[in-house]
């Protein structure tokens, strides 16, 4: 084979700017060093910790609607009413059998997916719902009368279907309404006129963790106090009502989080105490500052809570779940030791005996009331030490909500069959039932009643119900 000059001229001035651009990259370049590497100095193994910086959203101007308020007066100003027990002692009697028909249904309005419900205070229907549209929390002022919308008023934040959207029950004091939105965000509002007052977002304030299926927490007004349970830097915090000034704050130096479970009043050997029970345990803080009194880590969050603890008198509280634990329910016992307040297991009980998923339990003429989870959802009544006095047998409600008015139970299905019950002690007898929703389904947001009107839902209607005894038609 035959070379030129010319077949290696182009790989030689190729080879001799190599060389030169190696040169002045040596001369020129920056020094490498080449020490043996010592574990961690690359810092490979640790993710970059990166500050995101969470906006807090900002209300729009209320938006006045058709309707008007109600004369027809009562309050039920937040979860579980007046008393935080589950029970309305309104006056009003309520018919004990209804038509075939139903007692009347008053009103109907269509509702966001969800499980969020109303408080009730001057003729008015409070809720906070979402507008998909506008991807925003919306408070919403319902007439009592007819369900036509009084005012709105809302701010942006985006969500999807977590199980439904919407959740909590807002309450009302003092002419204002408080709101926590489905990711931990507290809103206060005129009730008259739908101003935003202050809004806060427990995330960005407290490092609030936004439960799995969003909050299930509902505000606790006390007085002319807000009481929160951010459970993150903070365990509980109390805030001014109307100006949203943090008064008081009970640090978590266990990082405890957030459950679906509402904070609960309790008065014990003369102290007014709030009680929660975060992830880890259940706690109770002084209501005058916020330190805490007491712990109890007998009960903790297998995978989630959502019935609030259950204030018993002499210090009792019942606590329940269901979701994939041994323990359906436990009892505790308050006592003082030597110069501090401790919490002792009185007893548990096993899933088959009591357990909830949802909803809580009620105490009653000294027994609890509640749903059992396990065998489709029969009504229970139990004595104090957690035996069994009586069930419902074959009527079977799921997940629903019920209340006691009257001397009556009021549990709804989980597909909108609404059953009343007498609120006996020594056996279940049913009075009536009906149909309230066709086709419904998850029927599981709270009710609220004033003057024999109940307000139920299921997942995307709302009704209002009149059960008074001197309202219902002939048959």
């Amino acid at each position: 084979m035959e070379w030129r000059i010319s077949d290696l001229a182009i790989p030689l001035a190729a080879a001799v700017l190599g060389t030169v651009l190696i040169g002045v990259w040596i001369q020129t370049g920056p020094a490498l060093s080449l020490d043996m590497r010592v574990p961690g100095m690359d810092r490979r193994g640790k993710a970059a910790q990166v500050e995101i910086k969470i906006e807090v959203p900002v209300a729009g101007q209320p938006q006045s609607g058709p309707g008007t308020p109600s004369s027809v007066s009562g309050i039920w100003p937040c979860f579980r009413g007046p008393q935080h027990d589950g029970i309305s002692r309104d006056p009003t009697p309520l018919a004990r059998k209804w038509p075939e028909s139903g007692p009347p249904v008053l009103w109907t309005v269509e509702l966001t997916e969800g499980y969020a419900s109303p408080a009730i205070v001057d003729g008015r229907v409070l809720l906070l719902d979402y507008d998909e549209q506008t991807r925003c929390d919306t408070m919403r002022c319902l007439s009592l009368d007819d369900g036509r919308e009084i005012w709105r008023n809302s701010y942006p934040v985006e969500l999807t279907r977590n199980h439904g959207i919407s959740r909590t029950v807002p309450a009302v004091a003092k002419g204002l309404v408080v709101s926590i939105g489905p990711r931990c965000q507290v809103a206060c509002w005129d009730v008259e006129t739908g101003q935003c007052r202050w809004l806060i977002d427990m995330v960005e304030r407290y490092k609030t963790e936004v439960p799995r299926w969003y909050t299930g927490q509902c505000p606790l007004i006390d007085g002319d106090r807000l009481i929160l349970a951010p459970a993150g830097t903070a365990l509980v915090v109390a805030m001014d009502l109307e100006t949203g000034k943090v008064l008081w704050e009970t640090p978590n130096p266990k990082r405890w989080k957030m459950t679906h479970a509402s904070v609960m009043p309790m008065e014990f050997q003369g102290q007014r105490t709030y009680v929660y029970c975060a992830s880890g345990a259940v706690v109770g803080v002084a209501a005058e500052d916020g330190h805490q009194l007491w712990e109890s880590t007998a009960w903790t969050v297998k995978f989630a809570t959502a019935p609030s603890p259950v204030i018993l008198p002499e210090g009792k509280i019942f606590l329940s779940s269901g979701y994939g634990s041994k323990v359906g329910a436990l009892m505790l016992q308050l006592k003082n030791v030597a110069t501090s307040l401790q919490a002792e297991s009185l007893f548990t009980l096993a899933p088959r005996q009591f357990n909830s998923e949802q909803q809580t339990p009620i105490f009653y003429k000294g027994h609890l009331f509640g749903i059992r989870k396990q065998g489709g959802g029969q009504i229970v009544c139990m004595k104090p030490d957690g035996s069994q006095v009586w069930d419902s047998g074959q009527d079977r409600l799921g997940h629903g909500p019920y209340m006691l008015a009257n001397d009556v139970i009021l549990a709804m299905s989980n597909d909108g069959r609404l059953v009343m019950a007498e609120a006996s002690t020594d056996q279940y007898r049913r009075l009536a039932e009906f149909q309230v929703f066709e086709n419904g389904h998850d029927a599981w947001g709270p009710m609220a009643m004033v003057a024999g009107r109940l307000i139920v839902r299921d997942m995307s209607r709302m009704s209002c119900l009149d059960l008074s005894a001197s309202h219902q038609p002939s048959e």
